[in-house]
Order: C-alpha cells, then structure tokens, then sequence
C-alpha cells in the first residue's frame, strides 16, 4: 500500500473507532426509527390532517425520494467540505424537519417537512459509509458495517414499539417531537466525538443531473401512484411517459458531464457495477415486504397497525445478532459468499410469504421474518465492505452516495409497486385503505387479496433471485486500491481529539 494511504500496515487511525462508529449509529438509529414509526402513524395522520387516501403515501415516498435524489450530491460534499461536517449538518436538517412535521397543518405542510427530513436524512446516510471506510481498515469494514446494521435494525424495533405506544396513547405529532432531543444529543457527542482532517477534495455539483433525475422519477412514481388509486388516463399516461423520457435524457446527459451526479467511470471497476445493481434489485424485492405484510396482517387477518408491526419485530432483533457475525465473515472469506447467501436467504422468505393464505398461523410470519432478518443482516454490511474496497479513499463519498441511490430507487419503486400490486384483486380505494390501518377485508375479498398478494410475493423472488445472480458474479479483490496521489488525498475522519 503506497505511503500515502491513511490505512499503512499496522497503522491506525488516531482515537478509538468504536466511539466514532457508535456516534454514527445514533443517527442511523434515528433515521431507522422515523420510517417503521410514520407507517404506524399513518392512520392517524391522515384523520388528524384529514388528507386524502392518495395523498398519505406521498408522505412515505416523499422522503424516500428525495434521499434517492440526493445521496450522489451529498456524498459529493462530504469528500468537497468534510463528511463529518456534512453528516452534523445532515442531523441538524433532521431535527429542524422534525419539529416542523411536529407542527403540521395540512397535506401540503406535513409531505413538504418530510421532504426536508429526507434531506437530513440523505446528508447522514451518504456520508456514513464514507466515515466508517475512513475509521477502519478494508479488512475490518465488514465488522464495522455488520455493527453499523444492529443500528438500523434497532432503530426499526424502537420505531414500532415507540410508535404504538405514541399513536395510541399520546398523539401521532409526538413520533416527530421525539427526534428533537435525541438528535441534539447526537449533534453534540458528533461535535465532541468525530473531526474532519486532511486535504479536501475539489467537486462540481451536478444540479442539472439532479433536476432531470428528479423530475423524471417523480413523473414515473406519481402515475404508479395514481394507478393504484384511479384508472389509467391520458394524464396518468403523460406523466409516465414524461419520466420515462427524462430518465432516458439523463443518461445521456450524465455521459457529457464533467462532474455528473452518478459518476459512471466507477462502473468501469470490475466490483461496482454488480454491487450496485444487487443493491438496487434488494431494495426492489425486499422493500415492499414490509408493507405487503403489513397489508396481508391488517386486512385479512384484522389485527391493528400496532399488533402487526409487533410481529415483524423478531426479524429486526435477530437480524441485529447476525450483523456483526456476517460483517466480520465477510472479512474473512469475502463479500461475495455471505452477500449472495444472505439474498438466498431472503429469496427463501419470500417463497414462504407467498404461501400465506387467511388461516395461516401467525407464527409463519415471524419465522418468515426472522429468516429474511437474517438473510439481510448477510447481505448488506458484505455488499457495503465490497463497494469501499473496490474505490480509491477520495471518492468514498460519492460511492456511498451512489450505493444509496441505487438502494433507495429500488425500494421507491418496490413501495409502489407493492400497492399497485394489491389493488388488483380488490378496489384501488379498498387497497390503500388497508394500507393506511383503516380497513379490514374478510370471507372471499380477503382470500382474493390474499392471492393477489402471492403474485407480488412470487414477483419479489424472481427479482432477488436475480440481485443474487449479480452479487454471486462480481470479482473482488483483497485489500484496499491503489491510494491517489498527494493532489488528491482524501480526507480523513478521526476519532477525538
């Protein structure tokens, strides 16, 4: 490794990286906590607000998306000014929505404020894979990544138990107003914990990649949306063909950038391009799991918002004991076999789902979930050790930025599909009213939602099947890249001061 490279053999990086991977899970853990804890909300903020059925998910997908369209331009600034300042900046962003979600009037205030979360939100995710690749060695990410996952899965578990609790006995507005203190908490052990050090890079942002991205899938998610809802019509048809197009004119645009938003020479590199695309395709398999389950629970079997989530609980907990275990293999033998077992463990899950019918034990679910847990806890800290060992230390936000894109496009999309998929054998207004905790189905609408879940389910195994087919072929090599020289030194985070 050359002289350069902040990770020489046998030498650290200064302070203790466990405190500073512990700091970064505290906003993992927040960011984890606001996505299981608003679905709970959900019924009740549509009744509190009184939004329409349609509008609701915008509340979900709204700041899914703007992470999607952000992690790239984020990541991008955190190698321009500093990952840890960006990821400090990313939390006050969080804090600051949340307390305006808190204070929501209307369907036009809370979906806005969630979009400002989302943009705290993207400027804490992007970062942090670039943070724990500065702190540890390539030999020691996996580990650290597979701890960096207990956060998230914790974080899950708290926003389902916490949200229940909030929803039923206090009020839908306080599973925002809890963010403020645990944020600022965060905000001022980051200050005290993590320091920015070394040369800064030099980066353009790509605003109009953004703009045309942006537009685009917001084209292509409002007439997915809309289907679900309503039939198909000549304005449904012109806002999918309109983001169709503008997709299709961002790729050609991004290949003339000089700084474009997905820098498409890291697909060059023989590990990228399959670690991307297995991302993407888990998060279009995986994502609309929870949300099909979800449905199945609170409609044909009848149980509350609250009482389904608790039974999804197993999985997250489970799966945040196998994280550490399956980040620290995949130091050991590499990324690509517990990668690829972890999304054939999942595959296995969602065959399973796609067996429910109206009188299957409970208990299927959770061991269903618990498998899916542990195939996940397999699958991300391996694909996330692979992607920073294949990259050069200056780009380590960008590459982050992008496996967060590629993630978040897929499970925007599996969210909307999910609801698209369960409107077929019932009403669009019935689906989404499941969706929302505000309707229950039984006799033979429940069997016939319930078969038309199996398709959605039989869908998702073919589509992890083949983000295992991409995580299987990718070819990795051992130890970190080749370092860049002096003009374009990363900059590096240490621990304490």
């Amino acid at each position: 490794m050359p002289a350069n490279s902040p990770w020489q053999k046998g030498k650290a990086q200064p302070g203790h990286p466990t405190l500073g991977l512990a700091v970064v899970m505290i906003g993992l853990l927040m960011t984890a906590v606001d996505t299981t804890i608003v679905v709970l909300a959900l019924p009740e903020i549509e009744r509190g607000l009184h939004l329409a059925l349609s509008s609701v998910i915008w509340v979900v997908i709204g700041y899914l998306l703007v992470i999607t369209l952000l992690a790239t331009q984020v990541g991008r600034l955190g190698d321009m000014f500093g990952r840890v300042r960006m990821y400090q900046a990313g939390l006050v962003i969080f804090i600051a929505g949340s307390a305006l979600c808190a204070l929501s009037w209307n369907e036009g205030a809370i979906v806005g404020f969630r979009i400002l979360q989302g943009v705290g939100g993207a400027l804490m995710t992007a970062n942090t894979g670039a943070i724990i690749a500065d702190l540890f060695p390539p030999e020691q990410r996996g580990k650290a990544y597979g701890y960096n996952a207990v956060g998230w899965s914790l974080g899950a578990v708290l926003g389902i138990v916490l949200g229940g609790l909030i929803v039923t006995y206090i009020s839908w507005r306080w599973i925002f107003w809890i963010n403020v203190p645990i944020g600022i908490v965060a905000v001022l052990v980051t200050a005290a914990a993590l320091h920015d050090h070394g040369e800064r890079a030099k980066r353009q942002l790509d605003l109009v990649g953004m703009g045309l991205l942006g537009a685009g899938l917001f084209g292509i998610l409002w007439a997915v949306t809309r289907l679900a809802t309503s039939s198909l019509d000549a304005t449904t048809t012109g806002f999918l063909l309109g983001g169709l197009v503008l997709v299709a004119a961002f790729a050609l645009v991004e290949t003339k950038r000089a700084a474009p938003m997905l820098d498409l020479s890291l697909l060059a590199l023989p590990t990228v391009s399959p670690t991307l695309l297995a991302a993407l395709f888990q998060g279009l398999a995986n994502y609309a799991v929870l949300f099909l389950l979800i449905m199945y629970l609170q409609g044909p079997r009848g149980l509350s918002p609250l009482d389904a989530s608790l039974l999804l609980v197993p999985g997250y907990v489970v799966g945040s004991v196998f994280g550490p275990l399956a980040g620290k293999l995949s130091d050991r033998v590499g990324p690509v076999v517990p990668a690829t077992a972890g999304l054939a463990l999942q595959g296995i899950a969602l065959l399973w789902f796609a067996t429910l019918s109206v009188g299957t034990s409970l208990w299927v679910v959770v061991l269903a979930s618990v498998v899916n847990g542990i195939g996940a806890s397999g699958f991300f800290p391996a694909n996330s050790a692979a992607l920073m060992r294949a990259v050069k230390p200056q780009v380590f936000g960008i590459a982050s930025g992008m496996l967060r894109t590629f993630s978040n496009i897929g499970m925007v999309f599996s969210f909307s599909v999910a609801i698209l998929a369960a409107s077929r054998s019932i009403s669009r207004s019935l689906a989404f009213a499941i969706f929302v905790g505000t309707a229950k189905i039984h006799g033979s609408l429940a069997r016939a939602f319930t078969s038309g879940l199996h398709t959605a389910f039989f869908v998702s195994v073919g589509v992890m099947a083949l983000a295992a087919a991409f995580s299987a072929t990718r070819r990795t090599r051992k130890g970190a890249p080749s370092e860049p020289g002096p003009a374009a030194t990363a900059e590096p985070v240490t621990v304490g001061r």
